[in-house]
């Protein structure tokens, strides 16, 4: 028995001796969030019947898992939208995206930029939603906009718009600037 306790004693003493914690290891590991993945320079591709759809670019995504799950673009997000010739027909970009899973939306913040590059009509605001379910006015907002086509700019407070950007509607115009040829690109 008394083997046993000094045996005991050792194995406990060399434990305590073994074990010192790096205090930057201890503090990087308290410093993360729990229930959070994040992934560093992503590309997303997403596909119907085998042909590209849009193709999503961030350089950082955090999936949050909480009592309501989301994805968040923190740093930029960008999406290229193709037709199905899979020829790219518009650009959307923001400094900051959210998607909620549970209602299968995407809010757009700050610097928001949707380009059609077919017509090189540009939309800028503020924040944007993107609602894939409104089939033909997938993007919509409340906030104030701008439209620039290739001869006007155009203000107006909301807006709904097709995903590709051909068709739109804003709610209530602001005003109209006519653009002279001569400030046309070349």
């Amino acid at each position: 028995m008394k083997y046993r306790i000094m045996l005991f004693s050792l194995y406990s003493c060399l434990l305590a001796a073994s074990c010192e914690n790096d205090e930057s290891k201890v503090r990087q590991m308290l410093n993360k969030r729990v229930g959070v993945e994040e992934a560093d320079s992503v590309t997303i591709n997403y596909t119907s019947g085998g042909k590209i759809q849009a193709i999503l670019t961030a350089p950082l995504m955090l999936r949050i898992q909480d009592t309501v799950s989301l994805i968040e673009f923190p740093q930029t997000v960008q999406v290229i939208f193709y037709n199905d010739a899979s020829i790219a027909e518009s650009k959307l970009s923001a400094r900051y995206g959210k998607y909620r899973e549970y209602r299968d939306e995407v809010l757009l913040k700050d610097s928001v930029r949707v380009i059609n590059f077919l017509k090189g009509d540009t939309l800028m605001t503020e924040e944007l939603y993107w609602d894939r379910s409104r089939t033909g006015r997938e993007f919509y907002t409340n906030s104030p906009v701008r439209i620039r086509t290739k001869t006007q700019i155009l203000d107006g407070i909301g807006m709904e718009a097709s995903q590709d950007f051909k068709n739109y509607h804003i709610l209530e115009s602001t005003g109209i600037i006519d653009l002279p040829a001569s400030a046309l690109p070349q």
